[in-house]
């Protein structure tokens, strides 16, 4: 059903990119945007993952450099049946940790320096299990991918607004009618993200990460620590790319802007 779904988001994101080709050059312009968006869609599928890492500037690390994460993140892969993903440290300080990657052989686990710093060792590992639970159920692949579409389809509609601002009175271009078009784009890729990221698949999270976790106080004392802590604590990276809030298990923007747009999270 994931692959499905993925299937369904990249083939919306060529319809766009195709849209906003034929609005600025005609069948021309639209024939450019299929051959982009079709190596954009290859490109997201076997990188997304790398690009999701380093919007947040993840840095990976081993058993060597933080051997309690790596050894915490082992051991609960293994209670879940799961290969042993790669763990990535944020130099962040708000409490915060998401999972990435197109399927449980190619997943990463990405936590947040505030996390680990907020948290003991139960509630690390509640959270860590909630993501070890995206991974088995595969959710990754569309949450990652989902990311990356719609932060394309934001800039393309930052594109489409600075084109048509010079080009309104061609009527081979833009115009003010596709000018206005493009300014809606944003809003749909917010849209893109909540439909594409369904709340139940956190709750679901949730169910199987206390399983594997072994309880559920660690990762239902967690979620109230960190949802407390980012209501206070600024991500700037997440607000760099509100695209990518919905990987994160708590929302990590402010919601001061129209970014909260993005925000696909149950109530904690």
């Amino acid at each position: 059903m994931n692959y499905f779904r993925t299937a369904m988001l990249l083939a919306g994101l060529t319809a766009l990119f195709m849209g906003v080709g034929y609005l600025i050059g005609g069948q021309a312009g639209a024939l450019i945007a299929l051959m982009v968006a079709a190596a954009m869609n290859l490109f997201s599928y076997w990188n997304a993952d790398k690009l999701v890492l380093s919007m947040h500037g993840a840095q990976e690390v081993d058993a060597r450099t933080a051997p309690d994460l790596v050894h915490l993140v082992g051991e609960l892969a293994g209670r879940a049946g799961l290969p042993m993903p790669r763990v990535y440290l944020m130099d962040n300080p708000q409490p915060n940790a998401f999972a990435t990657g197109r399927n449980p052989e190619h997943a990463a686990v990405a936590v947040t320096t505030g996390l680990l710093n907020t948290l003991n060792r139960d509630e690390a590992a509640g959270v860590i299990a909630h993501e070890l639970a995206h991974i088995r159920n595969r959710d990754t692949l569309t949450m990652t991918i989902t990311a990356t579409i719609a932060g394309a389809i934001s800039m393309l509609a930052q594109f489409g607004l600075f084109f048509g601002g010079g080009h309104r009175g061609n009527n081979n271009g833009v115009g003010l009618i596709g000018t206005l078009a493009m300014v809606i784009l944003a809003p749909i890729a917010a849209m893109l993200v909540q439909m594409a990221i369904s709340r139940t698949r956190e709750y679901s999270a949730d169910n199987i990460g206390a399983h594997i976790a072994g309880g559920t106080d660690g990762l239902s004392s967690a979620l109230v620590k960190i949802s407390n802590a980012a209501h206070h604590v600024e991500n700037d990276t997440a607000e760099q790319n509100p695209a990518t809030a919905h990987l994160f298990i708590i929302n990590p923007l402010s919601g001061h802007r129209m970014d909260n747009l993005f925000s696909t999270h149950p109530s904690t």
